[in-house]
């Protein structure tokens, strides 16, 4: 991701670009990161996470060059950190390593790559706790799962979070075959999910949003699994807009729906979901198709990125922490205890 040849950048993989054509673009300025992350150059929780780190290594090398004021430098670091409200991670990863700038861009880089290591850990061992609970909550075999958005290694550091439970059940010879929705209106599902699912040799088929209700009142998957952007202390979770809707249907038919994502999208200091900022994004979104019109001219569209899932309607949350069921008395903080002595949830209010 970081590359400091032929000078200081941040390298990401175009996944405005895919499936067609595999681009990678080097950053070097503020107005760059801002413009990836607002445009979902780069997107998922975790991913946007050591984006944010790394962006403020960007922020500070850009600096350097050109001369900021110590003022100038903390105002462009909250241009990254405010570029998506709704994912908490991003916040987060700027958080944690604009402490460093003081000590010099070397101390910013390792701030950053530490983060991007834990996060690459988090994965692989929420995978396998994910793993463990759905083994034991499904009877069937092979395990036919449901999936939403893209939670895989684009979305992450590496391996994936829903998508890393995905790969862990295949590992383990569970896994059947999986329902990919679509994700409207810009198709992470159908351009991201099925094409590392396809590479992985995964069995799969892609369906409409729509699709998914009746996919799970008919008894065609097990098990729906996706990722999360936030977390509220009562479990409410903040996903891809249609998350709300699988639940709905995966309650009405008693399906598992399993939340996968690091302890780091937990955040104690939202209470609940109402608390949470969902993102607006562009109307354009919705009435086109790519470069195709699909609407009457004067139609306006409604594009939130995100919905709630309240938190009675979610069987499991899985992180690399444990696995909490949640209740109406449920608090994240005391449920996911810090397994190396320290807090993961001590962090700047997002």
């Amino acid at each position: 991701m970081w590359v400091s040849t032929p000078a200081p950048a941040l390298r990401l993989l175009d996944q405005t670009r895919l499936p067609a054509d595999e681009v990678y673009v080097e950053i070097t300025t503020v107005d760059a990161v801002v413009d990836a992350i607002e445009r979902l150059v780069v997107r998922g929780a975790p991913a946007l996470g050591a984006v944010g780190a790394y962006g403020v290594a960007v922020a500070a090398a850009q600096a350097a060059r050109e001369g900021w004021s110590a003022a100038r430098l903390d105002a462009e670091i909250d241009r990254i950190r405010e570029a998506r409200p709704t994912a908490v991670n991003l916040a987060v990863g700027v958080d944690r390593t604009r402490t460093h700038v003081r000590d010099g861009l070397d101390a910013v880089i390792a701030g950053a790559t530490a983060l991007f290591d834990e996060d690459v850990a988090a994965n692989r061992r929420l995978s396998a706790l994910g793993a463990d609970w759905i083994a034991d909550h499904v009877a069937t075999r092979p395990i036919r799962v449901l999936t939403h958005c893209n939670t895989g290694s684009l979305a992450t550091t590496e391996w994936g979070t829903g998508l890393g439970v995905v790969r862990e059940l295949y590992s383990r010879g569970l896994l059947g075959l999986v329902y990919v929705d679509e994700t409207r209106p810009l198709l992470q599902g159908s351009r991201l999910t099925a094409w590392e699912l396809r590479h992985d040799g995964i069995d799969h088929v892609i369906q409409v949003d729509s699709a998914a209700a009746s996919t799970i009142l008919r008894g065609l998957a097990d098990v729906a699994i996706i990722g999360a952007d936030r977390i509220a202390d009562n479990g409410d979770t903040a996903n891809k807009i249609g998350s709300v809707g699988v639940a709905l249907a995966c309650a009405a038919a008693g399906v598992p729906f399993v939340v996968a994502a690091p302890s780091t999208t937990v955040d104690p200091t939202t209470p609940s979901g109402d608390a949470i900022t969902i993102e607006s994004r562009d109307s354009a979104e919705v009435t086109t198709c790519g470069s195709v019109t699909t609407a009457p001219p004067s139609s306006v569209g409604f594009n939130p990125a995100f919905d709630v899932t309240p938190a009675r309607l979610i069987s499991a949350i899985v992180t690399e922490l444990g696995v909490v069921e949640p209740t109406s008395h449920t608090s994240m903080r005391s449920e996911l205890p810090a397994t190396d002595g320290r807090d993961p949830h001590d962090r700047v209010d997002a």
